[in-house]
């Protein structure tokens, strides 16, 4: 056997023995209930191998695959995937065209395991017709599914989020025959939070964000006011399964302190 084959033999041994001591010291009880991930790097990736973007995203396509169901056998209950931005849709059509496609591919590869129930989150009315159709079949095909939930946040930014909430909370009360001033006098946080993207859901407890980046770029501004966070520098496509059980022991070992 080649040295290179023997050495690559080795790690994956050892990785795999410490994979299993992370798993049997992990508390199930302990898990988050909710983790947001920030899928980054993919370009980056593919950079590093001299291929395309579209290379990149594809790879990013298949780790989210694995994820979704490392997030099921650890007990996780809802997972919010960043997938696209609204700044993502300024890019040029050429390189904006071939991520849409792929998006649209894992969405229907993750409708097919028929394990997990899909939620697009974003403003989709910002997406090109096809794609905003899509999505919706997509969230409407796996409604009954019991599995963990699905969020894709598909484009979405936490500001527009925001904007969207109140927009909707200001209609809702105006169809009510509601003043601005009788609004002023009862608006609390609650009632902007029934109008979010994830209402009804409950806020992150864990958001990850691969590639080195230590930032939210607008993920979830709102429901990440109490997250715990987790950063780690390796690049989405190489992200393993050892590298969320080195997140959620993290996380299992961190005192959580609401509001300071």
């Amino acid at each position: 056997m080649a040295r290179g084959n023997v050495r690559r033999t080795v790690r994956e041994v050892v990785y795999a023995a410490y994979e299993r001591r992370l798993m049997r010291r992990l508390d199930p009880s302990q898990a988050p209930h909710h983790v947001g991930v920030m899928i980054d790097g993919n370009r980056r990736w593919a950079r590093a191998f001299g291929a395309e973007s579209a290379d990149g995203h594809r790879a990013g396509a298949d780790r989210l695959l694995e994820f979704l169901g490392w997030c099921d056998d650890a007990g996780v209950q809802i997972v919010t995937v960043y997938l696209l931005s609204t700044d993502n849709l300024q890019r040029p059509e050429r390189e904006l065209a071939p991520l849409i496609e792929i998006i649209e591919n894992v969405t229907s590869r993750i409708c097919e395991t028929g394990r997990w129930q899909v939620r697009p989150i974003g403003a989709l009315d910002l997406l090109p017709a096809a794609t905003t159709r899509h999505l919706k079949e997509a969230a409407e095909t796996t409604r009954a599914t019991e599995g963990t939930t699905v969020n894709l946040a598909v484009g979405y930014g936490g500001r527009q989020e925001l904007a969207d909430a109140v927009r909707a909370l200001l209609q809702q009360h105006a169809g009510r025959g509601t003043s601005i001033e009788e609004l002023a006098d009862v608006l609390d946080v609650e009632h902007i939070a029934e109008h979010l993207y994830t209402a009804g859901q409950p806020d992150p407890d864990l958001v990850i964000r691969t590639s080195g980046e230590q930032r939210l770029s607008g993920f979830l501004l709102w429901q990440s006011a109490n997250s715990e966070f987790f950063f780690c520098d390796v690049l989405w496509p190489d992200f393993r399964r050892i590298d969320l059980l080195r997140a959620l022991r993290s996380y299992a070992a961190r005192e959580r302190r609401f509001g300071a």
